[in-house]
């Protein structure tokens, strides 16, 4: 049996533009009540504050990015993230609707494993904060203009980046963005950041892993061209004035629902399609 709690107290966050998902979240509800739940749902996006409080867990029904949207949410309340893919790739949405269907009556029992993701934590202004699981991109305001940014780990200085953005990444999300722009693909687990120039004009600048309690300053080397800064690609921020932007590993954590046999390179293999050029994929026998 297993030692996980059962769930009691689920909240539902569904994203009912993507087909289909307004119907599994019925079915899933109505097993949950049936198995003496208490459910709340919520189709609103961005998510109210406050909408986790009092959860057990959240089933988010989407795609990764109605899955972000949760994220902070979720983490501020310590809430874990049930996942289920009604999007594209969906790699943090590992769930497809067949499995969590199939899955559902025993995960409400304890059957899930939980695997904790580290969070970026963001500050542009002494009382503005905010927190990415992906990443942090800062890019000019000005569509099609570069950027001049200096970047400095712990106050020594790394390089001046001349280019079209940086990301500024978690372990996490180094399969998004960071993966389409030519930087490392990096384990989960591993306690590190990375920065990943966008377009970079100097051709020796690439990818850079540095550890997870650096703590990242981005100063503006041309300050009177506006700044804009992207958390996990929903929430932009103006920078007007010259002041920098501190970017580090949160002590927040986001405690994501797992099946009991997650692998992350098997996911992996069959999000980015890796079979080795073998038809059958031998290594998936």
């Amino acid at each position: 049996m297993s030692e996980n709690r059962p769930i009691k107290r689920l909240a539902f966050l569904v994203n009912e533009s993507k087909p289909g998902t307004r119907d599994l979240a019925q079915r899933l509800r109505s097993l949950a009540e049936t198995g003496g739940c208490k459910v709340k749902y919520s189709s609103d996006f961005p998510v109210e504050k406050g909408f986790l409080e009092g959860s057990d867990f959240c089933c988010v029904i989407g795609g990764d990015g109605t899955f972000l949207s949760a994220a902070v949410e979720s983490a501020t309340w310590q809430v874990p993230v049930i996942g289920v893919n009604r999007g594209t790739l969906g790699f943090l949405t590992t769930y497809t609707p067949d499995e969590i269907e199939d899955l559902f009556p025993e995960l409400l029992k304890g059957g899930y494993r939980l695997q904790y993701r580290s969070l970026l934590e963001c500050e542009t202004h002494v009382d503005h904060v905010d927190f990415a699981l992906n990443d942090v991109v800062v890019k000019s305001s000005s569509n099609g203009r570069i950027v001049h940014i200096n970047v400095y780990a712990d106050d020594e200085f790394i390089t001046r980046y001349v280019c079209d953005g940086l990301i500024v990444s978690s372990p996490t999300g180094s399969t998004a963005y960071t993966l389409s722009a030519g930087g490392p693909m990096v384990h989960p687990d591993a306690g590190v950041i990375s920065l990943t120039p966008i377009c970079a004009h100097t051709l020796s600048n690439r990818s850079i892993i540095l550890p997870q309690n650096v703590e990242l300053r981005v100063e503006n080397a041309k300050p009177h061209e506006e700044l804009l800064i992207a958390v996990d690609g929903q929430r932009n921020r103006a920078i007007l004035e010259d002041c920098p932007i501190r970017i580090r590993t949160s002590t927040r954590k986001l405690p994501i629902v797992q099946k009991i046999d997650y692998s992350h390179f098997s996911v992996v293999r069959r999000k980015l399609k890796w079979d080795g050029g073998y038809a059958g994929n031998a290594y998936e026998q």
